[in-house]
């Protein structure tokens, strides 16, 4: 599988792949075979990430232009993009390119991301400074996709996302250890189904 690696949490995906498991990791700016960062003797700064990280490779890693990375991306050869989030509604909508009054670069990939076809996984913080719900009914902020976000991880818990066909309610498909439902409630902004079972999520 190709996976992409969105700025944030989501580059730290490259320091828990199960050993034996291969997963062709992406960073938009042109690398693909990723490998976990680097130990002060590995550190190479000319091997960076797109959220300009010092990174390492690992064998059959290749290097090239953003545009042919921007190629694979818009091209749809991108299986699972991981994203963070400011906020995610219950239907599925991402804001995570800018808020308003604040300075930002540019609003990076993540559009040409989501549009992709490829399957979306946000990894965040399930609220903001102050208690503020990232998870709500409507996104604030404004939007990087509609109806784009297949699945949401928090410390919190999983929950699932129906991008198509009638409207339905998110899914809490796992849940972290020692977390109630009451306190994921408490900490969403939206209604949501629960699995039944419900499995706990996998504590390492």
């Amino acid at each position: 599988m190709y996976v992409n690696l969105g700025i944030g949490l989501p580059t730290l995906v490259s320091n828990y792949l199960a050993p034996g498991v291969r997963i062709e990791l992406q960073s938009e700016n042109g690398l693909l075979g990723i490998g976990p960062y680097p130990t002060e003797t590995e550190v190479d700064p000319d091997l960076i990430n797109a959220g300009k990280e010092t990174i390492t490779t690992i064998p059959g890693s290749s290097l090239f232009s953003s545009s042919d990375s921007f190629a694979m991306i818009r091209g749809g050869h991108v299986d699972i993009t991981i994203l963070g989030a400011m906020e995610v509604a219950a239907n599925g909508d991402l804001a995570n390119w800018i808020i308003p009054g604040k300075m930002v670069k540019g609003m990076g990939g993540a559009m040409d991301l989501v549009s992709s076809k490829s399957k979306v996984l946000i990894v965040m913080e399930h609220m903001a400074k102050g208690n503020k719900h990232k998870l709500k009914q409507v996104c604030d902020l404004p939007l990087t996709g509609k109806r784009v976000v297949d699945k949401c991880i928090t410390e919190l818990c999983v929950f699932d996302f129906v991008k198509d066909g009638p409207e339905q309610l998110p899914l809490l498909a796992e849940i972290a250890p020692g977390v109630t439902i009451d306190q994921v409630k408490e900490a969403t902004g939206f209604e949501f189904r629960v699995a039944d079972p419900l499995p706990v999520m996998l504590d390492k």
